[in-house]
């Protein structure tokens, strides 16, 4: 993984004595509220419901076992002994006091992390493939290309200050891991045909009050003009985006009203004069320096069908019911990439407790070379655990409460924390996604129902990505309650799409039921091997909506 020079170090350092200052003179009265506000922001602290929630950057999902154990440290010393993983790939803590945040950014300078450019109107974490480097889809490695981006959008000085947060990801895999269509930029790695790496550049997706798909922007982007496109899209958005209504502020509304042909007209007249500048130009040199910090770790020779690791999953169900839902095929012979999931009925969605965090440092340096990755759906990959040693690693990890055999099915849900802890929500989420894993506590019948997606958001900002969800749940207020509006039919993979709300809210006892009623109509008319989301497309709304307000 990426190891920072002494320049990125004395940048990190200096920011965090920088807020430090910001920080003491606000707790003293020389700052005022709505000074301190813009400063905060900047370095990932908001105003929550308990406490202040500082957001820390795990760029493009990736940790070393170091930075896992300070990520530990941190949840022991100056949380309640726990954090939470976001779709962003971030971390959240949920109960630092205020003027111990800047002690703590201190620490995290120590394993080379920050929480810079973790809110506020700028580029955000760039996200990528969880399996990056190790998929057999992949036509490229995304890492290298997130770290140039991560490296170019850090306190960029002309896009510190956007109309709106924005949000990059990057995939260099053939099928869509990343929700390429969901961000304000979305890149993906091509080859065009004369074999040269190249970029498709989506543009103008996002979620929140205002859901849109990202629509392509240019089909091939030659490598070496990746930077200077990017920053001539940030340009024309950064001058032309609405900054006098919050609301219509995301790039995404910005294209929809001009049109996707204007915006890039725009785009690429500005890129002309940009490719002049040759400190943009992205050099095979440069792309080669960076690529020496993923080179792929010395794997060991051993055949391919592993005797020991057979004989475990024919003889222990358990074990192979696990296998079947957490370990998918790695692209070397002898290896796996295994999925722990975060999605235990003891704690809510994304929650990791210290000593989980410390134990997960321990296996990735057993078994994964030291390294930990991140994902959108709030889980923890291993991503290059030997055939032979997964048995082991299965046990560890069964006797900490991280052994759901639950990945990729309806109980492995996205939720974000809600009004139990953020000031925006309008409804909790939390007990939301308890009272589903009780009601589908039964695994038989979780796995019957195959690949489902559910997401359940506390507030119209979509942190957990409703719209996308196969199964959406969105919190509202009314009369002081709390209710949910339920959205069919989303997706942010290959086949993207947006999730549409069916009908009135529904009143939070009531939401299970109306869960297990949608369920029974899947059930009912799915053909053989039928996903939910194609079920639902191919039937349509008015079933689930006739049954799930027939008794509400």
């Amino acid at each position: 993984m990426y190891r920072y020079n002494e320049q990125d170090k004395h940048l990190i350092e200096q920011r965090a004595l920088q807020f430090k200052h910001q920080t003491e003179r606000f707790l003293a009265g020389k700052l005022g509220d709505a000074e301190f506000r813009s400063l905060r922001l900047m370095n990932g602290l908001y105003e929550q419901v308990h406490a202040p929630m500082l957001r820390i950057a795990i760029p493009y999902g990736l940790l070393s076992s170091v930075q896992v154990r300070k990520l530990a440290e941190v949840a022991q010393t100056y949380d309640k002994g726990y954090g939470h993983f976001t779709t962003r790939q971030n971390m959240q803590f949920n109960w630092i006091a205020l003027e111990k945040v800047p002690e703590v950014i201190q620490e995290l300078n120590t394993v080379e992390m920050h929480s810079i450019q973790t809110s506020g109107n700028c580029i955000r974490n760039i996200t990528s493939d969880p399996l990056a480097g190790v998929a057999g889809d992949e036509v490229a490695d995304p890492r290298p290309y997130c770290e140039i981006l991560r490296q170019w959008s850090t306190l960029h000085p002309e896009f510190a200050f956007l109309p709106r947060k924005f949000k990059i990801a990057v995939s260099g895999a053939e099928h869509d891991r990343v929700g390429l269509r969901i961000h304000d930029i979305g890149v993906q790695i091509r080859k065009n045909e004369a074999g040269e790496t190249g970029f498709r550049i989506y543009v103008g997706g996002g979620l929140g009050r205002t859901p849109i798909l990202g629509q392509v922007l240019r089909e091939f982007l030659p490598e070496r003009e990746l930077l200077a496109y990017l920053d001539a899209t940030l340009q024309v958005y950064n001058r032309l985006g609405r900054r006098d209504n919050l609301y219509k502020a995301r790039i995404k509304i910005l294209v929809k009203q001009v049109g996707i042909e204007e915006f890039a007209r725009q785009v690429e007249a500005r890129w002309q004069k940009l490719k002049q500048d040759t400190s943009l130009h992205l050099t095979a040199e440069r792309v080669q320096e960076i690529q020496q910090h993923f080179i792929a770790p010395e794997y060991a020779q051993e055949p391919e069908d592993n005797a020991l690791f057979t004989e475990r999953f024919t003889t222990n169900p358990f074990f192979s019911q696990w296998v079947k839902q957490s370990v998918t095929d790695h692209k070397v012979a002898g290896y796996s990439v295994v999925t722990v999931s975060l999605k235990s009925s003891n704690n809510p969605p994304g929650d990791i407790t210290t000593a989980q965090l410390n134990l997960l440092a321990d296996l990735a340096d057993q078994f994964n070379f030291g390294e930990l990755r991140t994902t959108h759906t709030q889980n923890i990959v291993f991503s290059d655990v030997r055939k032979a040693d997964v048995f082991a690693l299965w046990q560890a990890l069964k006797e900490a409460d991280l052994a759901s055999p639950n990945v990729g099915t309806l109980t492995d849900m996205i939720c974000c924390p809600g009004s139990d802890f953020c000031n925006l929500a309008n409804a909790t989420a939390i007990p939301i996604a308890q009272a589903i894993q009780d009601r589908f506590s039964d695994l038989k019948r979780v796995y019957d129902l195959g690949d489902l997606r559910l997401n359940i958001s506390g507030c119209i900002n979509a942190c957990a990505h409703h719209h996308v969800g196969h199964i959406g749940i969105l919190g509202v207020e009314k009369s002081g309650e709390d209710y949910y509006q339920l959205m069919l039919g989303g997706s942010s993979a290959d086949d993207a799409s947006l999730a549409k709300n069916i009908g009135r809210a529904i009143a939070k006892a009531d939401i299970a039921d109306a869960i297990e009623n949608v369920i029974a109509v899947y059930v009912e008319n799915r053909k053989e091997n039928e996903r939910f989301i194609d079920t639902y497309r191919r039937i349509g709304v008015s079933k689930f909506k006739e049954r799930v307000y027939a008794t509400h």
